[in-house]
Formats: C-alpha cells, sequence, structure tokens
C-alpha cells in the first residue's frame, strides 16, 4: 500500500493588501524606515540595530535603492518560516509596493509570536537558558 502524504504548504499568515495593524501602516507610510529597521532586528535576531538598519533604509531611500536591500530581508523571513513567494518574487514585491510589503512581514512577525516594536527580545516562548550548572 503506497500513501503518499504530503505535508501542507506554509503560508503567510498576513495578507498582503490588508491592513491588519492601522498603526504599523501608517508608520510604515510616513516613515518606512522605522518599520524595516524592527523587521530587520529581528531578522538578525539582534545581531544588527533597527536604529541602524533603519537609517541605512533611509539613506538607500535617497538613491531609490530601498527595495533591494529590503527584498533581502523579505527573503530572509520566508526562508525563515517556510513562506511561499507570493504574490510574485521579493524584489518585484518590494519594487511595486514596499509599504504594503513591510507591513505584511511586521504582521507576519507579530502572528508568530514576535514583537518587532520591542526588538528582539529572544525566540518567542524559548525556555529559560540555563547554566550548565543546573543540567542534569
Amino acid at each position: 500500500m503506497n500513501i503518499s502524504h504530503k505535508p501542507p504548504t506554509p503560508k503567510w499568515s498576513a495578507s498582503f493588501c490588508g491592513c491588519e495593524d492601522p498603526t504599523t501602516c501608517l508608520v510604515t507610510c510616513c516613515l518606512p524606515c522605522i518599520t524595516f529597521g524592527q523587521i530587520a532586528e529581528v531578522m538578525d535576531e539582534g545581531r544588527s540595530s533597527c536604529c541602524g538598519q533603519g537609517c541605512a533604509y533611509g539613506l538607500l531611500m535617497v538613491c531609490a535603492c530601498h527595495w533591494l536591500y529590503s527584498c533581502i530581508y523579505r527573503e530572509k523571513l520566508r526562508a525563515k518560516f517556510n513562506l511561499p513567494a507570493e504574490p510574485c518574487c521579493d524584489c518585484c514585491v518590494h519594487f511595486c509596493c514596499y509599504s504594503c510589503a513591510l507591513c505584511q512581514e511586521h504582521q507576519e512577525l507579530k502572528l508568530r509570536g514576535f514583537d518587532p516594536c520591542k526588538g528582539w527580545s529572544g525566540p518567542p516562548n524559548a525556555p529559560p537558558h540555563m547554566p550548565p550548572s543546573m543540567m542534569r
């Protein structure tokens, strides 16, 4: 008996053009560098700062190259959560509508237990780190 069971393909929890969080949408429309910085800090697991990443994004906006930088982080997010490239490839999404892409990524992180507004504080629901002397 040959039963082929294919695991379900992961999907985005947050919609691309839906504005689930009006505050994030407003901040992203007015100052996308803040939203990007928050996403980048969480995706880099605290190895980069929101301020540093936001400033880099803001400088790239001056020469209209910000979408190249942010598509890298969308790709990281998709790889981390095994998400499909929807509605199209990462760079096209950020080139065509970077504000919608940033809102979706921010909301996706929130729905997966992270709070980009607070920065990186470790994986969600992770057990506390035990010193070696306390392990059995």
